[in-house]
């Protein structure tokens, strides 16, 4: 199991991860969300495959929802879910990761 919060940033919203995953094959991620764009994705997740998710080269059905219902390119809630996949998986430590922003 991996628990990932993700605070977007100035659009304020917050998305919590938790992601289930009896082996490296199958993970289940449940989100709590004030985004409506990720609540949409939430709703259509079902089952993910990590191999396919934490590659470029997979058939990464995060990244599917996220072009379907996401228009925000810069949106940090995408590598958050893999990040959650990956971990709860066995295929990465679990470890922060930050984005800082300045002008």
């Amino acid at each position: 199991m991996a628990k990932v919060t993700v605070e977007s940033g100035i659009c304020g919203f917050t998305t919590d991860i938790l992601a289930e995953a009896p082996d490296m094959f199958s993970c289940n991620l449940t989100i709590n969300t004030t985004c409506p764009n990720i609540q949409k994705i939430a709703a259509e997740l079902g089952t993910l495959n990590p191999l396919d998710e934490i590659s470029f080269k997979g058939n990464s059905r995060l990244r599917k929802l996220f072009f379907q219902h996401c228009p925000h390119a810069a949106c940090p809630v995408l590598p958050g879910m893999v990040k959650a996949v990956e971990v709860a998986a066995g295929l990465a430590l679990p470890q922060d990761a930050h984005i800082y922003v300045q002008k």
